[in-house]
């Protein structure tokens, strides 16, 4: 066995291969002289097709992954349909946003980014939100993240992040996680990303429910509207159940506990009627405003202040609709940010301009050619002709002769169509500059932005944050990688580059500047914004046989009604019985259930009497509460929360009057109790 070894790494050694010391080449052995930009006309114009090296850059990356997705692997989805509040006729000729009465079909895809297919999905990530719109003009794809910034500017070196986010490949660890080395080596040695940065250490990174994270198109788009009036835009999801996150423990033990946490969440809300619902939102700039602010708005790494470009709210999205098959629709469907309709074009965001070639790229591999778009879930609802033909799971029958153009025996048809007849005709840009390799020098500001999103945040977020780089950090081994990182994010806060050293032992930074920028955007900051309810809202009730029937009736009764979803947790399953006969279906015991899959906890009784139960309810309350979570108790129920210390979260009374279920639900609508952080 032992030769047989050896021969193998023998016939292994003429593929092994070190770049260390090497010049980069492309696969051909072509010397590569620049790998931070791709080819552009100008410094800020579009990106050319003749950039080879991006290309095959680019392909490679698609196709490195078969069958799942190489990012986005994990993912879920609803059906819905979309309605407009008021006409948007006088910003764009978009077809969809013209009606108000017409009701648009959606698909919506959320997902985390890194993790393959498998992995757990309250992870710390970025998540996508993909919305494929069903228009009578065809399919039109917004394809966003639950933040509105990316951590390169460049579609070029979105292979490089990726690969530094994923699992280390000598190792194939960690799993669905930005705390290792690689990825924070990247971070400190591309510094455009300090601003998402912030955003992925902050409590966006470990939403509470898809149903419960905002949604943003990233990019800069335009709208066009008949007249051919043009508007840079940006596009929103906000979600009418507000933001809410996890706390970094409880995302953790939800990753163990039920790793499905946010697709059964997502199931189980459209099973039970709950629809999810986002506004949808749009910020909009003059054409001739585009050099009016302080950042470029053509930058993927920058917001637009909602101070300064405030969200115009047009429209609502429902999902009403789960699956029928995961692998037929959420598998296969094909988002593509190319993929428009007249009245909405594209910007000279150099991400976004990478983007337009890598997600068909990305199909071809992972879908098998080139009729994807004949898949039932990828097919529009308007009829589609071209002279297209064959590849592999071609499923329409074109009879006749003619698949050219231009052709007499069809009578040249199928034909192209005018402007007037619904032909999309690109936005006419003047386009002007030598062919570089370069970024625009608007783009080379990092740090203002990610100062902003700083400044915007409580105190309690900031908090949150530099946890957050305090435990991502300290997962990493090089003590060189630390501090460039600890020097880097200085230039974001020099206060919280010295509390980061403090926490993962490095030194603190020294000569670095304090940023100068004092501004500072409320819209950014989830908790000073925050949308009280109790709707969904799952509540764990404790009982045992022998609670009082009549009075936990009643408090439950009062809790369907305010639309949240108690649940009874017990010891065994079946039913528990009141002291009146009541009978109460367990939906969960200790041992199947976990405090962090609730949102409150209510002790109702009946498990005071043996120990050992009673040991598991104490443990099951205290950890709710040490997640900042509201919890109640009534009759013997109080027994197990007396150890806790009284605050607007702990709601208990023995013998309850009809106002306790109300002063429960207040509590539970301010989703935390923050006033227990230590």
């Amino acid at each position: 066995m032992e030769n047989n070894e050896n021969s193998k790494d023998k016939q292994l050694d003429q593929f092994r291969a070190t770049n260390k010391g090497e010049k980069m080449t492309t696969n051909q052995g072509l010397r590569v002289s620049e790998d931070e930009h791709s080819l552009k006309a100008g410094d800020r114009g579009p990106t050319l097709m003749e950039d080879f090296h991006f290309r095959e850059k680019m392909t490679h990356f698609d196709h490195e992954r078969i069958p799942e997705r190489v990012v986005h692997a994990r993912g879920y989805a609803a059906h819905g349909y979309f309605e407009l509040y008021e006409s948007m006729k006088e910003y764009t000729k978009a077809g969809f946003l013209q009606d108000p009465f017409v009701k648009t079909p959606v698909f919506v895809r959320f997902s985390t980014v890194a993790g393959s297919r498998g992995s757990a999905e309250t992870v710390r990530d970025v998540r996508g939100f993909a919305t494929k719109f069903y228009t009578e003009e065809g399919n039109y794809d917004l394809v966003g993240n639950n933040m509105p910034v990316f951590f390169i500017q460049d579609a070029i070196k979105f292979p490089d992040l990726i690969h530094a986010v994923k699992p280390e490949p000598h190792n194939e660890m960690p799993q669905a996680a930005s705390a290792h080395d690689t990825f924070w080596d990247f971070v400190a040695n591309n510094q455009e990303s300090a601003h998402m940065i912030m955003w992925h250490m902050s409590d966006r990174a470990i939403p509470r429910s898809f149903r419960m994270m905002e949604g943003f198109g990233v990019h800069t788009f335009r709208f066009i509207n008949e007249q051919g009036k043009v508007r840079f835009v940006k596009f929103h999801w906000k979600p009418v159940l507000g933001i809410k996150s996890l706390v970094w423990d409880e995302a953790q033990k939800i990753a163990g506990k039920d790793p499905d946490f946010n697709r059964r969440d997502l199931w189980e809300a459209i099973d039970m009627g709950d629809y999810p619902e986002f506004e949808f939102g749009v910020q909009m700039i003059d054409e001739e405003d585009e050099f009016k602010f302080d950042f470029d708005i053509l930058d993927p790494t920058k917001v637009w202040p909602e101070e300064e470009v405030p969200v115009k709210i047009i429209r609502k999205m429902t999902l009403n609709r789960n699956v029928d098959n995961v692998f037929a629709e959420t598998e296969q469907v094909a988002f593509h940010p190319g993929h428009v309709v007249p009245g909405i074009d594209f910007s000279n965001d150099p991400l976004l301009q990478g983007r337009l070639f890598s997600y068909t790229d990305t199909q071809l591999i992972r879908l098998g050619g080139p009729n994807f778009h004949e898949l039932p879930i990828n097919r529009p609802v308007c009829p589609f002709h071209n002279n297209q033909r064959d590849g592999y799971s071609r499923m329409t029958i074109n009879p006749g002769p003619v698949s050219y153009h231009k052709n007499s025996i069809d009578q040249n048809t199928p034909s192209t169509a005018t402007e007037e007849e619904g032909g999309y005709v690109h936005y006419q840009e003047k386009v002007d500059g030598r062919k570089v390799q370069r970024r625009s020098d608007s783009f080379k500001d990092h740090f203002s932005q990610a100062r902003l999103f700083w400044n915007s945040m409580t105190e309690l977020e900031k908090e949150h944050i530099n946890e957050a780089f305090s435990f991502e950090l300290g997962k990493v081994q090089s003590k060189d990688i630390k501090q460039q990182v600890v020097n880097m994010f200085a230039n974001v806060s020099q206060q919280l580059g010295v509390s980061i050293a403090d926490a993962i032992g490095v030194k603190g930074p020294k000569d670095v500047k304090e940023s100068s920028v004092t501004k500072s955007s409320l819209a950014l900051s989830q908790e000073a914004n925050p949308i009280k309810g109790v709707a969904t809202r799952k509540i764990a009730v404790l009982a045992g046989n022998g609670f009082n029937g009549k009075d936990v009736s009643k408090i439950m009764k009062e809790f369907e009604k305010a639309g949240t979803r108690p649940e009874i947790v017990s010891d065994k399953q079946g039913f528990v019985k009141g002291d009146d006969g009541t009978e109460m279906e367990v939906s969960h015991t200790f041992l199947t259930a976990d405090f962090v899959l609730f949102d409150a906890v209510y002790a109702a009784g009946g498990l005071s009497v043996n120990p050992k139960v009673k040991k598991e309810a104490v443990y099951f309350i205290n950890e709710a509460f040490d997640h900042f979570k509201t919890v109640g108790a009534s009759h013997d129920g109080v027994d197990l929360i007396a150890d806790l210390p009284a605050d607007t979260g702990v709601v208990t009374e023995a013998s309850p009057s009809k106002d306790f279920a109300d002063t429960f639900l207040n509590a539970l609508a301010e989703h935390r109790h923050w006033n227990r952080q230590v």
